[in-house]
């Protein structure tokens, strides 16, 4: 192995301080493809003490001269999209298509970003009483940091970076020690933007280098994207330490399918949301509830169009469907499977113990769906994070709905109908933070929030949008005096 990655610090690439060396493995091969260091909190102090450094004139950098760092930022990624997305796509598993929408979904953000001079502009109020003015202005808050999933790892750093560094913040990076390697590339392409040294920083680790962030009293704001029980630790922890944070965390989401439905397009929907990025996604279709007769045909057909999908390595533009990130995953999902099957389960499509032909060594596993769940168990509770559907029938919306809402899990919720009485009843009374309505993937828009209630989100504010500039500022609020006799010297 003859890549080892560095940290990206103060404009410079350095050592890790840490010895230890974790591999990064090809999902699809089983093979090792480079080494990472473990990280050490000496990395994030020097990358923390270095971004302070650069804040103290960075923040004092006007708006409008932030930005244009921002609109090469998104020239850089979208003349590299195709480099970026193969590398993705062999660190992550997913298909190149899927790694290429990622790009898309940063370049947004970096778009939206870009609006900062006009975001950022006070409120104000003249003549309060007399010859007393108020006004709010926003500041930024110092060093932010993102702590990153394996699952996207191209597209979360920029829910929350763009923001950042546009609100005049300096930020540390520190992505997935399973998929290093994409943005470490992203970074050596960013070093064209001329940044000013500290202003973006990368540090590479596991649960070393997370509990240093949350402990560093010079980052006083962090933003992650994971499972609820890391989620909940994250949140717990930073807020302990002072800090802000907003923490996504794991999902369960349903999907109804009403009798109403054009069934042929709602099977093909929910067949792309279920299996895209091999189910490993937050906003996943994971639980399909049918509502009256449409039970009677939903589950034969999106068994036959789970069949017709091809899986395998994604690099190749025909697979649809690409391995699961680690051998332990792939594990723990036929594990989840079997327990429900011992539970009762009935497996319409099993797609366990897949082996592709060329990549035996792979994670892989195929399309699965399960139906006649038991709403307690399990199957249905847990986050599974892989292709799997679990289908479940009810008779009525209103009961459709009680389901969902007994779930600790408030990330998305879809329903399919043609009626708008149905459609709002359900966005109206559905406790989850992202609706779909004939949408298999609500996945707002870089302009909206992400957001995530119940254990899908530990804090306030979400990635994106204003979410974001209002998590990346704190307010002043101005009150001043200026008497007549004063302003007649001038």
């Amino acid at each position: 192995m003859d890549i080892s990655l560095k940290n990206y610090i103060n404009g410079m690439w350095v050592t890790s301080h840490s010895c230890e060396l974790l591999d990064v493995v090809n999902p699809a091969t089983g093979g090792i493809i480079a080494n990472v260091p473990s990280g050490s909190a000496d990395d994030v102090k020097e990358a923390a003490g270095l971004a302070h450094q650069a804040w103290r004139s960075w923040r004092n950098t006007p708006a409008t001269k932030r930005i244009q760092y921002l609109f090469r930022m998104k020239q850089i990624l979208e003349e590299n999209a195709n480099e970026i997305a193969e590398i993705c796509t062999t660190e992550c598993g997913k298909t190149l298509s899927e790694s290429k929408a990622e790009i898309i979904r940063a370049v947004e953000n970096i778009e939206v970003a870009c609006g900062i001079p006009k975001l950022l502009q006070s409120d104000y109020s003249e003549d309060i009483s007399e010859g007393i003015d108020e006004y709010c202005v926003r500041q930024p808050l110092g060093v932010g940091a993102c702590i990153s999933p394996f699952n996207f790892p191209i597209m979360i750093p920029f829910w929350f970076m763009p923001y950042a560094i546009a609100c005049g913040n300096t930020f540390i990076v520190k992505p997935s020690e399973k998929v290093p390697m994409t943005m470490t590339r992203i970074f050596e392409l960013f070093e064209a933007l001329n940044l000013p040294a500290g202003v973006l920083n990368m540090v590479h680790g596991g649960k070393a280098a997370v509990d240093a962030i949350l402990e560093n009293p010079l980052i006083p704001s962090i933003s992650f994207v994971g499972s609820s029980s890391v989620a909940r630790y994250i949140y717990r922890t930073g807020v302990e330490h002072g800090k802000r944070i907003q923490a996504q965390g794991g999902a369960k989401n349903p999907v109804v399918i009403m009798p109403d439905a054009d069934i042929e397009t709602t099977v093909k929907i929910v067949a792309d949301s279920a299996f895209g990025c091999a189910g490993q996604r937050c906003l996943a279709a994971s639980i399909v509830i049918t509502v009256g007769n449409a039970g009677e045909l939903f589950p034969k057909l999106i068994v036959e169009a789970a069949k017709n999908r091809k899986t395998g390595n994604g690099l190749d533009p025909a697979i649809e469907m690409g391995p699961v990130i680690t051998t332990a995953s792939r594990e723990r999902i036929e594990k989840i499977i079997k327990n429900g099957e011992d539970e009762g389960a009935s497996i319409l499509l099993d797609g366990r113990y897949l082996k592709v032909k060329g990549f035996e060594g792979g994670n892989f596993i195929g399309p699965t769906i399960l139906s006649n769940i038991n709403p307690e168990s399990e199957l249905f509770n847990t986050e599974i994070f892989g292709p799997v559907v679990t289908i479940i029938n009810c008779d009525t919306l209103d009961e459709a709905i009680e389901i969902i809402n007994k779930s600790r899990y408030g990330n998305s919720a879809c329903i399919f109908t043609r009626s708008g009485a149905a459609a709002r009843k359900f966005r109206h009374d559905v406790l989850a933070g992202n609706i779909g309505i004939n949408i298999g993937i609500a996945a707002p828009m870089a302009f909206f929030p992400f957001s995530g209630w119940k254990e899908s989100f530990f804090g306030d504010l979400h990635g994106q949008s204003m979410h974001a500039i209002e998590f990346y500022t704190q307010t002043k609020v101005v009150i001043e005096r200026w008497h007549d006799e004063w302003s007649r010297k001038f």
